[in-house]
């Protein structure tokens, strides 16, 4: 362990701007929600009244989770429980960087050479991370202990996104060791997140039926941490049960970390052939090659996300009969007036932001063959860099219009009450906002490699627009940041080709700037 406390420091420069974002976003959230809430239920029978009906709504409770309590506490515990699973992506995603990621470039080697425990640098990730975690509980205790009455429920309430940041770093230590590539152990450990988020969903939506399938939200470390309730019939368990996993996950990885030589993973990559096949002749057919599993990964995933929404559409039509202000609400989410059409064009936008993520993930492949010097024995050859570049980018651009497509399809087959041109419309209207944050990623990638993981800040910001923006009334300016928020809303809304074109002209003249910069700057850089 010699040499963790200077690694802390080092990742805290390192991370001395995405850090305090990520906790102080996270840490003042519930406290936003808490105070729009107020404004938006005056009354107590308003909001009793939106309790009741959300408590008991499966299109609610498969995005946000089951609802025990009325109070405004309650409510905001409830509200932003997808927090939970944020804390979690940005806690595995800092400790990978910081020990698979440092592996990969070569850093640890370095860093190793001097007099540092073979150890050290996981630790110092998983500290940086867990300290983290705690700042953003600490803050959003301190931010509700007033305000919500009660100070036990807001330390649990804090809690909750203290375990679930600890439980995804431990679980992001374990798959650091399993591979030798970054990209390969941040998709195993968002794989097990979003499995989480999935087993969350199933089990509670099952608490409102006959609940024989409830126990699938105690298989999850993110049902877990969502049934603490901390403002309603308190139960302190999952936090005990989040310490112990932590705990074990950890003394995994360390295990696994002294199994496994320097820059090697527990899995031992393939060997390929010798020579190259006759389909892996041009940057096309290389660029299928290695976004293939990527593409059939988050098509089925999102094929299975549609299931979800199509098959809770239904039960949204009950949900604003006697609440006014709840129907605001969601005419504001999905841009109609009517509550099934405004349920479908809401749950659109957050697959289109999904699949943004996609398009990320697919254009920062770039940097990681620029990195690892794949890039370098392509061009090397009489490819140029336009074609290589364009060989991956395809797959940002087409990639996420096919996994929208399997998205809207499946809504729209399941829920058999809406018009399924209108369904798969407004999902595929997203597209061209993907397309802008895709293009976004292609400018930084191309005038400022070393920044490309900046590109992640685009989605992130696009969530917690889409999340909390129109909740808490943030001005137009603010919300129009996000390219989401000018889609043309289906089923249900007005669609205008203006937004669309203007959207697909950002995009284009964001993308070739970028690709103009690639051409002008050294390789690798």
């Amino acid at each position: 362990m010699t040499g963790t406390g200077r690694l802390i420091r080092l990742i805290l420069r390192r991370d001395r701007v995405i850090l305090p974002i990520w906790i102080l976003v996270l840490g003042l959230l519930p406290i936003g929600t808490f105070n729009s809430f107020q404004g938006l239920f005056p009354t107590d029978a308003e909001r009793i009244n939106f309790a009741h009906v959300s408590a008991g709504n499966a299109g609610f409770v498969a995005l946000y989770g089951l609802l025990r309590g009325d109070s405004f506490a309650a409510l905001t515990s409830w509200r932003v429980g997808f927090g939970t699973v944020m804390i979690g992506l940005a806690a595995l995603l800092t400790v990978i960087r910081h020990t698979r990621a440092d592996e990969e470039a070569g850093r640890t080697e370095l860093i190793g050479s001097t007099v540092v425990g073979r150890h050290a640098p996981l630790a110092a990730a998983l500290i940086t991370t867990a300290g983290a975690s705690l700042l953003t509980g600490l803050l959003i205790f301190a931010s509700l202990a007033g305000k919500s009455g009660s100070v036990s429920g807001s330390l649990a309430f804090g809690a909750e996104f203290v375990a679930a940041g600890w439980i995804f770093a431990a679980i992001a230590a374990i798959t650091a060791q399993l591979t030798g590539s970054a990209r390969s152990a941040r998709s195993i450990a968002i794989a097990v997140l979003g499995a989480s988020y999935a087993l969350r969903v199933g089990g509670d939506i099952s608490a409102l039926g006959t609940g024989s399938l409830s126990w699938l939200s105690w298989v999850s470390p993110i049902g877990w941490v969502t049934h603490i309730f901390p403002y309603g019939a308190l139960n302190w368990w999952p936090v005990v049960l989040s310490a112990l996993l932590t705990a074990v996950a950890i003394a995994v990885a360390v295990d696994l970390r002294g199994r496994r030589d320097l820059g090697d993973g527990l899995f031992a990559a393939r060997l390929g052939r010798a020579n190259a096949t006759p389909s892996l002749r041009t940057p096309l057919a290389l660029a299928w090659r290695l976004h293939r599993g990527l593409l059939i990964g988050w098509t089925i995933g999102l094929g299975l996300l549609g299931l979800i929404f199509g098959g809770v559409g239904g039960s949204v039509l009950d949900i604003a009969k006697d609440n006014k202000g709840l129907s605001d609400i969601f005419a504001r989410l999905g841009g109609s007036d009517q509550i099934v059409d405004s349920y479908l064009a809401g749950t659109a936008g957050i697959v289109g932001l999904i699949a943004a993520c996609y398009a990320v993930q697919a254009t920062l492949r770039l940097r990681e063959e620029e990195t690892t010097g794949h890039a370098e024995a392509v061009l090397a050859t009489s490819v140029s860099r336009l074609a290589w570049a364009g060989s991956h980018l395809l797959f940002s651009l087409l990639g996420p219009a096919l996994a929208l497509f399997a998205e809207g399809v499946v809504t729209g087959l399941v829920y058999t009450q809406g018009d399924f041109g209108d369904i798969l419309g407004g999902v595929m209207l997203q597209l061209p906002a993907v397309w802008v944050l895709a293009a976004v990623a292609v400018l930084i990638f191309g005038l400022l490699p070393r920044w490309s993981l900046a590109a992640w800040a685009a989605p992130a910001a696009c969530l917690l627009i889409l999340l909390v923006g129109e909740t808490l009334q943030l001005n137009h300016w603010l919300l129009d940041i996000s390219p989401f928020t000018h889609v043309p809303r289906l089923p249900g809304g007005a669609v205008s080709a203006t937004p669309v074109l203007t959207m697909l002209a950002v995009a284009l003249v964001v993308g070739v700037a970028g690709l103009a910069g690639l051409r002008r700057r050294n390789i690798p850089d």
